[in-house]
């Protein structure tokens, strides 16, 4: 049932996954990869493509509604100056490096596109940062199912086991880092305070 259901809309998960926030989901794509329920190679496509689709679709936001998208994110607002004067200055590393950081795949595009940002430039890195992201990610899924596969040897029965304790670290991972995310926002927004 869950290989079926893998089977059916696992390609869907994956685009849908790296068009936002997609590091959870590409990470069990490339563990089903290993497992063989996806092919890694359309795993890494798909998510190359969506990654890109989603990128541009949130900098345009930012492009085209950025001032009141701003107005309504105060915090985000107060540091956008200082934003988007690093992009200028380092707009390729910024736009590859904010691919790996969590929290910053919806904001990010949307303050780049705010700070308008030539649009081919941001495309050209936008490709680069996916193209590196997306095999990384899945390539990580995958690697946790060969270690999985050489560890499991005669306990084949706790594979759903050990699929579950994935999804509870993926989980737990995920809330660790949105809670320090939280934690920052809140501490530089009472240090802006007058």
């Amino acid at each position: 049932m869950v290989e079926q259901f893998i089977r059916d809309w696992g390609y869907l998960a994956v685009a849908m996954g790296a068009f936002a926030e997609g590091e959870v989901v590409l990470l069990a794509a490339g563990f089903a990869a290993h497992q063989g329920l996806l092919g890694f190679g359309p795993v890494v496509a798909i998510a190359i493509v969506a990654a890109i689709a989603g990128d541009q679709t949130f900098y345009w936001i930012g492009r085209v509604w950025g001032s009141s998208v701003l107005a309504r994110a105060p915090r985000v607002a107060a540091q956008f100056n200082r934003v988007a004067a690093l992009l200028h200055r380092y707009a390729g590393g910024a736009i590859v490096l904010m691919r790996f950081l969590y929290g910053l795949r919806i904001a990010g595009p949307i303050v780049i596109g705010a700070s308008k940002l030539p649009s081919r430039l941001f495309f050209v890195f936008n490709l680069l940062g996916a193209v590196l992201w997306a095999p990384t990610v899945a390539g990580l899924g995958w690697t946790f199912g060969e270690a999985i596969q050489r560890i499991e040897g005669s306990l084949q029965h706790v594979e759903l086991a050990l699929v579950g304790l994935l999804a509870m670290v993926l989980f737990v991972w995920w809330l660790a880092i949105r809670f320090a995310t939280i934690r920052r926002r809140r501490r530089a927004g009472s240090r802006a305070k007058p």
